[in-house]
């Protein structure tokens, strides 16, 4: 656990969170400029339709990358509170177990992607119209899978040792993405399909790094062999069990952003057409922004709070608790600044025609929706401590409520309040999961204080 000077138990929580925050970011800009481009690529080189295309296939990427976190998260808690214990080998164990879990589960995914693409799309709201576009793109967005669960999943463990690979790789992934996007859409013409192939191999291109460094470089964690006895095998059973109930309520997390993008999607086509679509989409490339950069805010600390509560030091879990949650108030309220101030020129990044429908839609649209990101952040930062902690009831508890309630207000603040309405469904359950949380707070502390 030493090396770069990474000394979870001793070295300043500050100081700590710092060495971890800033290569998470960059890692997690680099994530986000990947999904940026694409969707920039796609609206000026494809057009509206194919955005709403791929906006709808977006669920299934959210849960693809759900369960990639899940495994990350619930392996990288394990393999934290094993390491704090001087447990390295059953640490190692566990990482292998983890990613072994993930590649089948991954696998199985690909095969269900590419046998049933035309129901899947249906499932997930493609109408007719959309339907040859949506099918295209899916069926070769899953080649990609296991690469791609693999780039989610990994840097939770290269952080507990040098949290600058994991950078390193999304950035190359990033760059190989942006150039072969320009190439296959501008230049070759490939339409959805040369746009699911970069990614394909920005994807590859990332996960091969990772998978290199833990071979050859990393130090701490490490793939092991794993027994093949029937003992070892149910062993090996019970403890993914165990990182599948660690890391359920962020798979969650990931599902309730599905779950919205679906569920808006089928009320923004009622009232909208796919014009509506098209500029919902955008939102929702924007969004899984605003969560990466959340999302690597917890995987920074998350690290230090498993490893000290596996320590028993309760204060340095809090104080990283406290300073992941300074710095998601001073992003999410500056971000919200942005997109109120700017959402002309943002919009136009995806949707250049500023005399089509989506375009005008998606103006009047991204400033309420972007009210959301104060109290999205908030409730991430607070279910991420928990899930740290072990106290996985109530983020599970959590993480359904905020899931459930945008969905109910997508079909119940239209009623009041029309279409507006509807890109306000999301800010308010997010506020009301926020409400829910600083009650369990003051609960807490008064439940210790008596």
């Amino acid at each position: 656990m030493q090396r770069d000077s990474l000394d979870f138990k001793s070295m300043s929580v500050g100081k700590l969170f710092t060495k971890l925050l800033v290569p998470t970011i960059m890692g997690m800009a680099a994530s986000a400029l990947f999904t940026v481009v694409d969707g920039i690529f796609v609206g000026n080189g494809i057009g509206s339709d194919a955005m709403a295309a791929v906006n709808i296939s977006a669920p299934i990427f959210m849960i693809i990358t759900g369960v990639g976190l899940m495994f990350g998260m619930g392996g990288g808690i394990l393999t934290s509170i094993n390491l704090s214990q001087g447990k390295k080998k059953v640490a190692n164990i566990n990482f292998t177990q983890s990613v072994i879990a993930l590649v089948f589960i991954s696998l199985v995914m690909t095969l269900l992607l590419t046998i049933f693409p035309h129901k899947i799309a249906t499932l997930f709201g493609s109408d007719e119209y959309l339907m040859d576009m949506v099918v295209e793109y899916l069926f070769w967005f899953s080649i990609s899978l296991p690469f791609t669960v693999l780039v989610v999943a990994l840097p939770f463990f290269i952080r507990l040792t040098n949290p600058k690979i994991s950078m390193w790789a999304m950035l190359a992934a990033t760059v190989v993405n942006i150039i072969l996007d320009y190439l296959f859409i501008f230049v070759f013409k490939w339409g959805l399909f040369g746009a699911a192939i970069a990614t394909d191999i920005g994807e590859f291109v990332g996960a091969a790094i990772m998978i290199v460094y833990l071979f050859r470089h990393s130090i701490a964690i490490r793939f092991v062999w794993l027994k093949l006895s029937v003992k070892s095998l149910l062993l090996t059973l019970r403890n993914v069990g165990y990182m599948i109930k660690l890391g359920f309520s962020v798979f969650l997390s990931e599902i309730t952003i599905s779950v919205m993008i679906i569920s808006g999607n089928y009320v923004f086509m009622d009232y909208m057409g796919a014009d509506g679509v098209a500029a919902y989409s955008v939102i929702c490339y924007l969004f899984p922004i605003i969560f990466m950069v959340f999302n690597a805010t917890v995987q920074s600390a998350q690290p230090i709070i498993s490893y000290n509560y596996g320590c028993g030091q309760m204060k340095r879990s809090d104080n990283a608790l406290r300073l992941s949650m300074l710095f998601t108030l001073a992003f999410a309220f500056s971000i919200m600044l942005l997109f109120i101030c700017f959402t002309r020129s943002i919009v136009t990044l995806f949707i250049p025609d500023t005399a089509c429908a989506a375009w005008g839609y998606a103006v009047a649209g991204l400033p309420l929706f972007a009210t959301d990101y104060l109290f999205f952040g908030i409730n991430i930062i607070i279910i991420g401590y928990y899930t740290s902690i072990e106290r996985l009831r109530r983020a599970i508890s959590l993480t359904v409520l905020r899931g459930i309630l945008p969905v109910v207000f997508f079909f119940t603040l239209p009623l009041l309040l029309d279409v507006n309405g509807i890109w306000l469904a999301v800010a308010a359950g997010d506020i009301t999961t926020t409400v829910v949380i600083v009650i369990l707070l003051i609960v807490d502390k008064v439940r210790r204080n008596g």
